[in-house]
């Protein structure tokens, strides 16, 4: 089958991807910037891909007419508690709307469990879609899930963050919340077996792990996996503010996510059962070994996805990544070093594992000092790190900078800063000719933004010198 993947940078998408591949459909990959289209598409002949972004209509006639089934697997496209609603509900509309031009049999959208009478701004948002997507054109297929565990999931790495860092939490009382923990693995057998699949037409199954666990539980056996003592003191006294601002202080989420996070943990997530598990022969695992499972594939390094890469995550970048690949030249302060390597393999090995657990070779700790003052002005600061400790793709996160352009054939690397700035930033790593060439780039916003290049250039000095002499050294 030719089968059309929305959402094919996301955090589902990229993991859907190779499911399908396996099976032998055609996969047509939408994306809204084909810089951040994994480079190994390019390479599968059973991929296509195509620049759509749903929000433009223009761009909507790149969709292919000849589609069997389509994934509908676009989420929170705009950080904007105000906006992200109507934003959601146009990008649906329009995706139907030229869905309907296309002899599409099925279209599969992965929305939330919504069976409490009050429900959370994002789970009445993913209902509403629900209901624009419905047509008489094609046959729906939705599948409403909880919360998803995997290596990479935001609820997965907002647990870590909690548990490896305080042996003692005094937390909100939305602790004491029941939920339904689904494995990321499940939820891919799931979406890759519905497609094409009849029986399935026109029906809605909340899917499900087999516990109904308390968010406090899912801290406590979290816990357990990692062979941690843990202790928990629920207080009724946090509001929703303070509980977003706990969130944001200890973990890697932004506040606005923070905000989203507590507002939807308030509300119960338990799904009616059905019998789509014998249907699709799915036997959920349970929480404890979705989190086992998860680390096995953070040991091997192979995170596939991170919702940290997603855009959703940045704190600044909106656009498509062709706006920043074009470093600006003039009205701009510039920090240029270079220095000769005798081994530009070795250098270009160390300058694709910066940040993260290496860090940045010389000042880590002045780094360190940044992120936290960042965090402090509701910034995003350090604590997202790097999904891949070797690897960069276009559009990942790296600490709070975002890769812009990332080719090791080409011996560069890109960066954009996502910290709060009184301007833009870049930083960029060439080696042209047996020379690494390292520049940073500022573009200063009014008065504010010169003071603060000349009040940081002193420590500029120091770091980015101590940086490229690492970087340029054999050993």
């Amino acid at each position: 089958m030719k089968i059309l993947v929305t959402g094919a940078t996301g955090y589902i998408g990229k993991r859907l991807i190779p499911f399908l591949i396996n099976e032998g459909h055609q996969v047509v990959c939408c994306v809204r910037d084909k810089l951040r289209a994994d480079k190994s598409y390019t390479e599968e002949e059973l991929i296509d891909i195509v620049e759509v972004d749903f929000l433009k209509t223009e761009t909507l006639k790149n969709i292919p007419k000849d589609i069997d089934v389509a994934y509908y697997l676009i989420h929170s496209m705009s950080n904007s508690s105000k906006s992200f609603e109507s934003l959601e509900e146009r990008c649906a509309i329009n995706f139907k709307s030229q869905l309907e031009k296309t002899q599409v049999k099925q279209v599969i959208y992965l929305s939330g469990i919504t069976n409490e009478d009050e429900l959370s701004k994002h789970l009445r948002s993913r209902l509403n879609v629900e209901h624009t997507l419905a047509s008489k054109h094609y046959a729906t297929t939705i599948f409403k899930a909880g919360i998803i565990v995997g290596s990479g999931s935001s609820s997965f790495e907002i647990i870590r963050d909690l548990v490896e860092k305080l042996p003692f939490m005094i937390a909100p009382k939305w602790l004491d919340t029941k939920t339904q923990p689904l494995a990321v693995r499940d939820v891919l057998t799931f979406l890759s077996s519905a497609a094409g699949n009849k029986i399935l037409y026109n029906k809605s199954y909340d899917v499900f792990g087999p516990e109904v666990l308390t968010y406090k539980q899912l801290l406590l056996q979290f816990a357990e996996v990692r062979d941690l003592k843990r202790y928990i003191l629920t207080v009724p006294v946090m509001t929703p503010k303070l509980s977003s601002y706990w969130l944001y202080f200890v973990t890697s989420t932004s506040y606005k996510l923070a905000s989203t996070l507590v507002d939807s943990m308030g509300v119960q997530i338990i799904g009616k059962p059905s019998n789509i598990n014998k249907i699709l022969n799915v036997k959920p695992l349970t929480y404890k070994q979705a989190v086992a499972l998860a680390f096995e594939k953070i040991e091997q390094n192979s995170i596939i996805s991170s919702w940290k890469d997603s855009m959703v995550s940045s704190g600044r970048l909106r656009n498509s990544l062709h706006k920043y690949i074009n470093v600006p030249k003039y009205g701009c302060f510039k920090d240029y070093k270079e220095r000769s390597v005798n081994n530009p393999k070795k250098t270009i090995d160390k300058i694709w594992a910066i940040g993260g657990k290496t860090g940045w070779y010389y000042g880590t700790f002045l780094w360190r000092i940044r992120g936290y003052i960042d965090k402090l002005f509701g910034g995003i600061g350090l604590r997202r790190g790097r999904t891949n400790p070797t690897e960069l793709h276009a559009g990942d996160a790296l600490d709070f900078w975002r890769v812009i352009f990332a080719d090791k054939a080409q011996q560069k690397l890109l960066l954009y800063a996502e910290m709060k700035l009184p301007g833009e930033a870049w930083l960029e790593f060439k080696i042209e000719n047996g020379m690494l060439k390292q520049t940073a780039t500022f573009r200063p916003l009014g008065l504010l933004g010169r003071l603060y290049w000349f009040s940081v250039l002193p420590f500029h000095g120091i770091i980015f010198k101590g940086m490229i002499d690492e970087l340029s050294k054999d050993s």
